[in-house]
């Protein structure tokens, strides 16, 4: 089970990861952008840059933890139940947005980091 203290120890690894408010909720951005928020009635995080048939296939394969809602369908997100799913699942939708966002000199010393270990 994933904790969203466990989510925003894992972002700040990254790099350039700051923790703000989104919609008056928890969230984590890269400089303005936002890399993933928690809303926290349903305890569940907005992850990004997933494309229509990625959020199908997550959705229909494992319902327990990814879902959607009306309000999301026009955009490249799908929701995830944090209590349903470990973390290890979360890094791959968190770290490719935030290749995606953050500054290019942050994702280098990320890497170089990464393989010098």
């Amino acid at each position: 089970m994933a904790t969203w203290a466990d989510i925003v120890r894992f972002a700040h690894r990254l790099g350039g990861v700051t923790e703000a408010h989104s919609y008056g909720e928890p969230s984590l951005k890269i400089g303005r952008a936002m890399l993933t928020r928690l809303r926290v009635h349903d305890l569940s995080i907005v992850l990004k840059d997933i494309d229509p048939d990625e959020r199908e296939m997550l959705t229909t394969r494992a319902p327990e933890v990814f879902f959607t809602e009306d309000h999301y369908l026009g955009y490249d997100i799908v929701l995830a139940r944090i209590a349903a799913v470990d973390l290890t699942r979360l890094t791959p939708f968190l770290e490719r947005t935030w290749r995606r966002t953050a500054p290019k000199r942050v994702v280098a010393a990320y890497d170089a980091l990464d393989a010098a270990t």
